[in-house]
């Protein structure tokens, strides 16, 4: 004759957790410690990148608004040249830029150069 299923008591089950429960307990127990020294340089070097994320973050931000800052001035500048084109009439001489316009002039598409090529 062949025997059936035999449903497992509730004595055996509760044998079964308290096997599975010292064995895990055993696992656990048996792993290493972790060294403080160990301990401290890893949240140091956690702290560490945290902090240079921060700055890095701090830099784009400080990028992006220079870049802002050039494209306005680049704005202003085309607005300046367009209102001094607008004062020189065809039929009056025209005018010769002074030392300091040219300069402010070249300065200005020298920033607006390195605003586009991403260098603040």
């Amino acid at each position: 004759m062949m025997q059936g299923y035999k449903e497992p008591s509730f004595q055996d089950r509760l044998a079964v957790a308290q096997s599975a429960k010292n064995k895990a307990l055993t696992q656990m127990n048996s792993r290493a410690p972790v060294d403080p020294a160990e301990r401290d340089r890893r949240i140091a070097d956690r702290a560490a990148k945290d902090e240079a994320k921060r700055i890095k973050r701090a830099a784009t931000q400080e990028a992006k608004k220079a870049a802002q800052a050039t494209k306005e001035s680049e704005q202003l500048a085309k607005r300046e040249e367009a209102r001094l084109a607008a004062d020189i009439s065809p039929a009056a001489p025209p005018r010769v830029l002074d030392e300091a316009e040219l300069k402010s002039a070249r300065d200005a598409r020298y920033a607006a150069r390195k605003a586009r090529k991403g260098r603040s």
